[in-house]
């Protein structure tokens, strides 16, 4: 069978080289794809919103019997829904269920309607209403457009002042578009954040192993928030009594809280849990396998990929054993200078010789002439896998050594602030 993969960041190439090795895949296409993926899969140039391309392309390659939707505006647009609408076999969320990640009003009325613990909100249209609120609010506060931001519409204020800054930011000089004309006011949860995908066929749910993510663009959480700048596994602070308490009263919870919705849930649902001292609670949810999360948990994943995939759209997930090897991971993102603001495009990106027990993830890069180029304000992760995470980032951090491009910046504490490394 033929695979196609929408989408071109390090998760989907995480994905083609787990599929990669399954002997049931013949061919892997992806749209748009990058520099590294054009390496192992046949790349097309196509927007991931130009639906009818992409259902021409499908109707013109009959033998692609799976097609995987990752990109936010994919799923929020309803490109699953319109797969399966035209006898497609298709991986991920309806767009009705995809508004748990498109709208933060969705998700939080949802968390308050089923009781799924997660901080205190209230939403705002009106810039100065949401002035007035902020300055009746304890601080540090967290301010977050409603729309869609790719994880980087999300401010934390320490005083007023900067409160104020992020409302103006956001609602009126549209730093985010029509994202930010709305926003959500939320307490600041304290306690260490971890991230935990979890599969889930509408019924059965099976979390994946907890990923200690890094969201800030600088060292020592600083700097603006992004999609994710590196990760490592095992989470220390997840403990199996947290774990056990999240699958009780959140996991569940939301499935059921979806399907009582009428907006059944098939696919990869992602919580950003605060582990507070009243126990896990949902800063954020991702409606698909995260970025680079994705590229520390896949390539410790057992069963294959394809298996799993299809026991999630058949609703026969508890057939089959999810298993993962009993291994520490480390991911560090390479950015372009200035994300995830502004930043330049096509520089020459220059790759030396990469150790063999480490993978380079590509993202935002792109092969012109023959050369590899940056593409994007996320360009590549690192990755590693061994026995402790220390062991992992030093592998990593040595080889990042061997990377370069004008420009090039990447945050050097990931993974050096683990309690205690076994």
């Amino acid at each position: 069978m033929d695979v196609l993969l929408i989408g071109s960041r390090g998760r989907e190439h995480a994905m083609a080289l787990s599929l990669k090795k399954d002997e049931r895949v013949n061919n892997i296409y992806c749209i748009p794809g990058n520099g590294g993926l054009a390496r192992i899969a046949t790349c097309i140039n196509m927007p991931v919103t130009d639906f009818d391309s992409i259902m021409e392309f499908l109707d013109d390659n009959p033998n692609i019997e799976l097609t995987i939707v990752s990109p936010d505006e994919s799923l929020a647009g309803g490109l699953v829904d319109l797969l399966n609408s035209r006898g497609h076999r298709a991986f991920g969320p309806s767009a009705g269920a995809a508004k748990l990640e498109s709208e933060k009003t969705f998700l939080r009325n949802v968390c308050e309607k089923y009781n799924i613990p997660a901080p205190y909100y209230k939403i705002f249209h009106d810039y100065q209403k949401a002035k007035r609120y902020a300055s009746k609010q304890p601080f540090p506060m967290v301010v977050k457009t409603d729309g869609r931001t790719a994880g980087k519409g999300i401010f934390f204020c320490k005083n007023l002042r900067e409160a104020e800054n992020s409302l103006y930011d956001m609602m009126i000089a549209e730093l985010f578009g029509n994202a930010g004309k709305c926003v959500d006011i939320e307490e600041f949860l304290v306690g260490p954040n971890v991230v935990v995908m979890t599969l889930t066929d509408g019924k059965t749910v099976v979390p994946l192993p907890a990923v200690k993510a890094y969201k800030r663009v600088y060292d020592n959480d600083l700097g603006l928030s992004t999609a994710g700048m590196g990760a490592y596994i095992p989470a220390e602070e997840y403990t199996e009594e947290i774990a056990k308490k999240a699958y009780d009263e959140i996991y569940v919870p939301m499935v059921k809280a979806l399907a009582e919705e009428g907006i059944p849930f098939k696919g990869v649902l992602a919580y950003s849990l605060i582990l507070t001292a009243d126990g896990p609670k949902v800063a954020d949810v991702i409606v698909r396998f995260c970025d680079v999360e994705s590229q520390v948990c896949l390539p410790l994943l057992e069963t294959p990929l394809l298996d799993v995939i299809n026991a999630i759209i058949d609703e026969r997930l508890d057939e089959i054993e999810v298993k993962f090897v009993d291994k520490a991971a480390v991911c560090v993102v390479l950015t372009s200078g200035g994300y995830p603001l502004e930043y330049n495009k096509y520089i020459k990106i220059e790759i030396g010789d990469i150790s063999d027990d480490v993978q380079v993830f590509h993202a935002g890069t792109k092969l012109i002439d023959n050369e590899l180029r940056t593409s994007g304000g996320r360009v590549m992760g690192v990755f590693s896998m061994g026995e402790t995470a220390s062991h992992c980032a030093k592998e990593v951090y040595d080889n990042i050594s061997k990377i370069s491009f004008d420009g090039m910046h990447y945050r050097k504490d990931i993974a050096k602030d683990i309690p205690s490394d076994k």
